[in-house]
C-alpha cells in the first residue's frame, strides 16, 4: 500500500454531512482517496470495523476523519431483537461516537442475535404492537446511551409475516412519533422490498415521511426468482445502481430536495474509480434539483 500522506494531519474538517454524495470507505481505496486531489463529499462506515482498540483500521480512519466528514452506520446492534440490547457493543458504539464525532449515526430495522447467537444478517421483524414496543425501547436506549438522535433503516425483505397488524409505513412511522428518531430512506431496499412483495415502490416513496430522513442510500440488487419462477431481488451491494432505482431516486428528490447520499458497495468491491462515479451521478442530481422540502438535518446530527 502506497504511503499515507496525511496520517499525522492534527485537525479535523467539521462534522456536519453536507446534502451530497458520499461513498462507503473500503480499507483498500484509503491510501487512493488520501491522495487524490478529487473525492467525495462524505464518507460512510460501518462502526463494527472499528471495534478494535487500534491498529490500521484506526490510522485509516483518523486520517480520513481529518479530511472528510464522516457518516456511522452499525450493521449489528440486532434494534429488531427479542431480548435486551447488548450493553457491551453500545458501550463500543458510544466510545466510536465520541472518537470519531460523525455527523450522523444509523442502525437497521431488523435484528442478527438470538440469546448468545449473532447471525451474520439483517433478518425482517413482523410490524406488530409488541414488536413495536420492543422497538422503540430498543432506540429510546440507543439515544439515552449515545446522546443523540439516530437514523433507522428501513429493510429489505423477501418474506412477510402473517402476524403483522400494520403496514411497513405505518410501522415506521409510529417509531418515529414514539422516539423521536430519524429514518435513513434506502431507496434500493424499496425497490427490493416492493419487487419481491409485489407492490408498488413508487407508492411507497411518495408516501415516506420525508420530514424526518435524514440521509439516503443507493445500491445495487442482483436478480433472482423465487420458486413459483417470480421475480426475486437480492439487496447484494454487489454492483451499480440500477436503472430502476435512480429513476425512484430521482422521484424522490422531487420532494426533498438535496439530501446526503450515500452509494453503498460492499461486494465485489471494484477500483475506486467506478465507486466514485456513481457518486458524481447522484451527486449531479442532488445538484439540479430543487425539492419542496427545505429542512435543516441539525435536528439529526450529532
Amino acid at each position: 500500500m502506497a504511503e499515507l500522506s496525511v496520517f499525522d494531519q492534527p485537525e479535523r474538517v467539521a462534522s456536519a454531512i453536507p446534502n451530497r454524495a458520499g461513498a462507503g470507505l473500503k480499507p483498500e481505496h484509503v491510501s487512493e482517496i488520501l491522495n487524490s486531489k478529487t473525492s467525495v463529499a462524505f464518507f460512510e462506515v460501518h462502526a463494527e470495523n472499528y471495534m478494535g482498540d487500534g491498529g490500521v483500521p484506526h490510522h485509516q480512519l483518523e486520517a480520513i476523519r481529518a479530511r472528510f466528514p464522516i457518516s456511522m452506520h452499525g450493521v449489528g446492534l440486532s434494534i429488531g431483537a427479542d431480548g435486551p440490547l447488548d450493553r457491551a457493543h453500545l458501550g463500543r458504539l458510544k466510545a466510536l461516537n465520541e472518537r470519531y464525532e460523525p455527523g450522523l449515526f444509523s442502525e437497521h430495522l431488523a435484528w442478527s442475535t438470538h440469546g448468545d447467537t449473532y447471525f451474520n444478517d439483517l433478518l425482517p421483524v413482523p410490524y406488530d404492537e409488541p414488536t413495536l414496543t420492543r422497538v422503540c425501547d430498543h432506540i429510546d436506549e440507543v439515544q439515552e446511551t449515545l446522546g443523540r438522535t439516530m437514523l433507522l433503516e428501513n429493510p429489505s425483505t423477501y418474506v412477510a409475516f402473517e402476524q403483522s397488524t400494520m403496514s411497513e409505513l405505518a410501522f415506521l412511522n409510529e417509531i418515529v412519533r414514539r422516539t423521536g428518531c430519524g429514518l435513513l430512506l434506502d431507496v434500493n431496499n424499496v425497490y427490493v422490498s416492493c419487487v419481491n412483495h409485489q407492490r408498488s415502490a413508487i407508492d411507497y416513496i411518495d408516501e415516506f415521511p420525508i420530514d424526518v430522513v435524514g440521509e439516503l442510500h443507493l445500491g445495487g440488487h442482483a436478480p433472482d426468482v423465487d420458486d413459483a419462477g417470480r421475480p426475486l431481488l437480492i439487496d447484494a451491494h454487489d454492483r451499480e445502481v440500477d436503472a430502476a432505482v435512480w429513476d425512484l431516486y430521482k422521484r424522490l428528490l422531487e420532494r426533498t430536495g438535496p439530501l446526503p447520499t450515500l452509494i453503498e458497495w460492499d461486494n465485489d468491491v471494484p477500483e475506486w474509480n467506478i465507486l466514485l462515479s456513481e457518486a458524481r451521478l447522484a451527486d449531479a442530481l442532488l445538484c439540479e434539483t430543487k425539492g419542496s422540502r427545505v429542512k435543516s438535518n441539525a435536528r439529526l446530527a450529532g
